[in-house]
Order: C-alpha cells, then sequence, then structure tokens
C-alpha cells in the first residue's frame, strides 16, 4: 500500500527511541503500555513481549516505585535474551527523579523516559526535580517524551492563565483556557529541557485529554507552534466500541491533517480482556487510512437478508484470525505479504466483483443460490468450491497463493504470471 498521507505529513525534528524513529518523516509508530506491575517481572516480561509480537512498536511501563525501578534491568534482560527488542519507556509521575538516581541501572535500561510537567513537582521543588530527570536523561542519552495530560494538569499555570483571562475585555471560554494551559505546559517544559542541555532531538511532546474535540483542537495548535516530534492520544479513551470509535475519530482527523508521530490507543480492556486489542486497534487506524500496512487487509460483506446463512461469516473470522496469528512468522518469511488482500463475500450482488478486485477472494453463495463458491485469484475464477469443506479449502488456497507469491524465489509473482 503507497503512504498515501506521508506528503502532507508535518515535518518534525526525529527522534530515536532505541532501535525505532519518531518523527522526521519516519513511519508513524504505534505504541501501548503494560498495565502489570512493574515490580512483577515475569507478568511484565510476558506482556511487554505479547504487546510487541502484536505489533507495538514501543512499549512504555510504569515504574512508581522503588521496586518497580530495580526491576527495569532485570525485565530489559530476560526481554532481550527471548530477542524481544523493543523499546521500554519509563512512565514516571511525581518521584521520577528519586528513582531514576536511585536506580541507575533502570535510568541505562530504558530508551526513554516521560514525564508528566503536571506532576514532576511543586512550587519550588519543580524546577529542580524537572532538571534532574533531564539531566539524566543527557547523561544516559536518552530521549524524554513530555507529556500534558488534561487530568493531571500544571495547577499553578492554570491559575495564572485563569486569572490573566478574567482580567481580560474579552475572557475567553474556560475551556480554551485549559487547552491553551496543556499547549504552554509542555512548550514551556520542552524550552525548559533545551535550556538544560536536552537536545531538541530528544524530545517529543504529548498534550491528551479525553474528550475529541479537545484533543484535535489542542494537537492542530500544538503542531502549529512547534517542531518538536508529537506523540498522539485520547487520554482515558474507554471501554470496547466506545474507546474504539472515540480513538479512531479523534487520531483519524489529525493523522489526514499530516499530525502525528507516534500513536496509541488507549482502551481500557475487558475484564480478564486481551491487552493487545489497543495495538490492533492503532494498527488498523494506520492502514485503513493509508499510512502504513501491518497486515493483509480481509474485506467481507456485512450481511443482509440474502446472507442468512453464516458460513460466509465464520470464513471471514477464521480467515482474519488465521491470518492475524500467522504474520510474525509471515513477515519473516514472506516479504511484503502485509500487502496481501482477500475477499470473503456472502452472496452473488457484490461476491464476484469484490472478489476480482481482490488478490485472492471467495463469493459464497447466498440464500436460494446454487451451493458453489467461485475463487477468484489476482482478477480471474480459478477454481469453485463445494461441499462441508469450503473453509478449508479456501484457507489452503490462500496459503498456496501466499506461498507463491511471496515466498523465496516468488517474491511478486502472481498466479497469473
Amino acid at each position: 500500500m503507497q503512504d498515501v498521507g506521508m506528503q502532507a505529513r508535518r515535518q518534525s525534528v526525529p527522534v530515536q527511541v532505541g532501535n525505532v524513529t519518531v518523527g522526521g518523516g519516519a513511519p508513524i509508530v504505534v505504541q501501548s503500555m503494560t498495565n502489570t506491575d512493574t515490580a512483577d517481572i515475569d507478568s511484565t516480561v510476558r506482556q511487554v513481549a505479547a504487546l510487541a509480537n502484536a505489533g507495538s512498536e514501543i512499549v512504555r511501563i510504569t515504574v512508581d516505585r522503588d521496586e518497580a525501578a530495580a526491576a527495569v534491568p532485570k525485565i530489559k534482560e530476560r526481554l532481550l535474551k527471548i530477542g524481544c527488542e523493543v523499546p521500554i519507556v519509563g512512565d514516571f509521575h511525581y518521584i521520577g527523579h528519586k528513582l531514576l538516581a536511585d536506580h541507575p541501572g533502570c535510568a541505562e535500561a530504558l530508551d526513554k523516559y516521560r514525564i508528566n510537567p503536571g506532576n514532576v513537582g511543586f512550587k519550588d521543588k519543580k524546577d529542580k526535580q524537572f532538571s534532574s530527570i533531564v539531566e539524566m536523561a543527557i547523561k544516559h542519552n536518552k530521549p524524554v517524551r513530555i507529556g500534558a495530560n488534561w487530568g493531571s494538569l500544571d495547577q499553578e499555570l492554570l491559575t495564572h492563565l485563569m486569572d490573566e483571562n478574567s482580567k481580560s475585555n474579552q475572557p475567553k471560554e474556560a475551556r480554551e483556557i485549559t487547552r491553551e494551559a496543556m499547549i504552554q505546559s509542555a512548550l514551556l517544559s520542552a524550552a525548559r529541557a533545551e535550556e538544560i542541555g536536552l537536545p531538541r532531538n530528544k524530545i517529543i511532546l504529548s498534550a491528551k485529554v479525553s474528550s475529541v474535540q479537545d484533543l484535535v483542537l489542542v494537537y492542530a495548535d500544538l503542531a502549529k507552534r512547534s517542531d518538536y516530534a508529537i506523540h498522539l492520544g485520547l487520554t482515558e479513551a474507554g471501554m470496547g466500541s466506545k474507546g474504539i470509535v472515540a480513538s479512531s475519530a479523534a487520531l483519524g482527523i489529525l493523522l489526514q491533517q499530516g499530525i502525528g508521530d507516534t500513536i496509541r490507543v488507549s482502551l481500557t480492556p475487558e475484564p480478564g480482556g486481551d491487552r493487545t486489542l489497543e495495538v490492533k486497534v492503532g494498527q488498523e487506524i494506520l492502514q485503513t487510512m493509508g499510512f502504513r500496512t501491518f497486515v493483509p487487509l480481509v474485506a467481507a460483506c456485512p450481511g443482509c437478508g440474502r446472507t442468512t446463512s453464516t458460513t460466509f461469516q465464520e470464513l471471514a473470522g477464521s480467515i482474519q484470525s488465521f491470518i492475524r496469528d500467522s504474520m510474525p512468522e509471515w513477515k519473516k518469511k514472506y516479504p511484503g505479504v502485509e500487502a496481501l488482500n482477500v475477499a470473503v463475500m456472502g452472496c452473488i450482488v457484490n461476491g464476484p466483483g469484490e472478489s476480482k478486485h481482490a488478490d485472492i477472494g471467495i463469493s459464497l453463495p447466498g440464500t436460494g443460490e446454487a451451493p458453489a463458491a467461485p475463487v477468484f485469484i489476482d482478477g480471474k475464477k480459478a477454481v469453485t468450491l463445494r461441499g462441508p469443506t469450503v473453509s478449508q479449502d479456501f484457507q489452503k488456497l490462500v496459503i498456496d497463493y501466499i506461498d507463491r507469491r511471496y515466498g523465496v524465489g516468488g517474491a511478486g509473482q502472481t498466479a497469473a504470471e
């Protein structure tokens, strides 16, 4: 897939985070965060590895106390032993300066530090503690994300701006002032970090809120006022479809405007749910918008009165799951396979046409249609499947097609060739 939106992307200063480049025209990076107790090394290693395996290119972990900080070097070591080289970001609040100073192994093992200017310190301690973290980043040659957040905004700055606004002849709405406080908090902190000595190419900014419209306005303004690399995310997006829709709407608008160098979809998992869902959603946002390709696309019709059989639904679901589960191995074995398009259609109305447009597609029989399922490969009818093993037969055809087109010695070839 062509990166159709790359030409219009805002040009930011590139930042190297471990083995991943953020900004500067590099592909938009998908990241995520663990929800394990970082002090629980086994659980954290398992979840980081699972997130990375699902496609998270950067993973953030909570570093909130001594036990967590002490565990970080061991977590990093364990991950490297199993071949997981995903960059690890330490999320610091309140006492990050102390934890980094007391645990030099943690400071060295992390690939990036995240600072929240709203709680890095208060009153006269704020600059000292912020400076301490920045100096530690300089010492260990680490980048820093300065992440302002609607829920933990710098209250001194906000109060100052609100007081100034109240004295104005044309006062603005409180919400607008709050957005301005978010932006100033990030920009002033970044300027201070540079003043201390942290290079511009070691700074990423974020300004997360939980309202879609506020998020769009905040990031659009932030992007106009700086060339720092930007991390996008709707904070506290929510659970299930609500969180997915809200994040997709907010990030979609900003990405289309060329804003954003790395994204996270912050979903609340269902009880016992899979944390990797947020990675999949992030990838699907970028892929459906044409910015990147991660996994082969499976087109499937929504179903109607013509498709009372559940066969096409089950086949679409099984093919999609099979493809995603196979991708870690396929990426190594079949270069370029993520660009594959598969169609699973439910009746004769759009089935043959959509299947012809895909690399490989199947048009299943709808209600009242003959029990036959034509398969189209590279736009041409290749075979007609019948009987109770249609699903298994089509899956085998998909595997054969991938092996023929993307396998060693056959990369780029199609069935028509």
